[in-house]
């Protein structure tokens, strides 16, 4: 049983003080629900997360007591990744026709302050400053530049292809290019990772609408097809965020097993890709992102970004929507945000920002705490 989405809805990313978290992921989901011509009470099921912003169950209030199944999902920043592919097996199983995909998320200002305790590890962990996030990402992008040498041009030159596309997008927070040498020359906040480098916490929420594909073109008159979704956890050797040893022999980490499963599922290769939206948390995110879900060697970024490659016009657009950097990260939506700009894309509906060639095949990859990945391949 193939999958499709046939409806999209987005709430505007950025601070919206006078709207809860709740009321935004119930704006994406009218939105989702307008776009398929469907109404909640044709939903026979549903999905969602959210970390900061309540239960996203608690959506029925706003949309509907219909008494369809709405589960709760909790996956870190793979949240939304994992929302979509529990609905996408849910269809693919035959159980149900059509359903609901939602994430949304209003987060405090600052960074994210977990409790090494929840994560089953001691409080020294914490007390050695590795819980704040900044920092372990920068440890991480630091050692795979010595070994495979990117400077910080091309950490900078992320950046600035992330702000120009965000200036492109209404939806995104960060609507103001930044140049290069300001991204390098603004506040250091880990070495070598600047002020502009990072993402934030933000706001937001987004919505799918998920059926066969077969009863697709009920609904829309230009469905995306699911070619395949993926999710795995780290394996023993890999050294991710908020893991509490690093295995003296290194392996790939969660993103190379769940890409090579994705483009399995997918029958397709790295090569085939029109467009793709990668986990950039901070500029060496997206860096080490782009050769663990096989789309160059590693250390041959350098040349890509220097050479725009990856820009909107380039070879790969990569991140075409702002990515996080320019949206913020709000983790119940920030997964399903990359849903939404691939289908726009597919779709050919993005304006300022739409890729060139009539894009066909779009990629979508999540990473999280503590060590999770999700990566989904969308056809037209």
């Amino acid at each position: 049983m193939d999958v499709a989405i046939v409806g999209i809805g987005i709430h505007p990313f950025g601070r919206t003080p006078e709207r809860s978290g709740m009321q935004q992921g119930a704006y994406a989901a009218r939105a989702a629900l307008k776009d398929a011509g469907v109404d909640f009470k044709d939903m026979q099921f549903a999905y969602g997360g959210s970390h900061s912003a309540g239960s996203a169950g608690s959506l029925v209030n706003e949309l509907g007591l219909t008494g369809l199944p709405f589960t709760n999902v909790a996956n870190g920043c793979a949240t939304g990744g994992s929302s979509l592919m529990s609905a996408y097996n849910a269809i693919k199983s035959g159980e149900f026709d059509i359903g609901l995909v939602v994430g949304f998320d209003k987060h405090e200002r600052g960074a994210f302050n977990a409790d090494p305790k929840s994560l089953g590890i001691g409080a020294w962990y914490g007390e050695t400053g590795l819980m704040l996030t900044t920092q372990f990402f920068a440890m991480k992008i630091t050692k795979y530049m010595h070994d495979f040498g990117i400077t910080s041009r091309a950490l900078a030159k992320v950046a600035e292809k992330a702000f120009e596309n965000g200036a492109k997008n209404p939806h995104a927070w960060r609507q103001t290019p930044i140049g290069e040498e300001e991204i390098l020359s603004s506040m250091m906040v880990n070495d070598p990772l600047t002020k502009f480098m990072f993402c934030s916490p933000s706001e937001g929420g987004v919505a799918l609408v998920v059926c066969r594909a077969d009863r697709a073109r009920q609904y829309t008159d230009k469905p995306v097809l699911i070619r395949g979704a993926a999710l795995r956890s780290r394996r023993y050797g890999s050294f991710e965020v908020f893991a509490p040893s690093q295995a003296l022999e290194h392996i790939g980490g969660p993103t190379v097993d769940a890409s090579r499963s994705v483009f399995e599922m997918a029958g397709v290769g790295p090569g085939d890709i029109d467009v793709a939206q990668l986990q950039d948390t901070e500029s060496g995110a997206e860096i080490m992102h782009m050769a663990e879900n096989g789309f160059c060697e590693d250390g041959e970024q350098e040349h890509m970004l220097l050479n725009g490659e990856t820009r909107i016009d380039g070879r790969l657009p990569v991140n075409t929507d702002g990515g996080c950097l320019a949206n913020g990260e709000p983790i119940g939506a920030s997964g399903l945000r990359q849903i939404h700009e691939n289908v726009v894309q597919l779709r050919g509906e993005g304006g300022a920002r739409q890729v060139l060639g009539d894009p066909k095949l779009a990629y979508s990859h999540v990473y999280g705490a503590p060590g999770i990945s999700a990566v989904t391949i969308l056809q037209r």
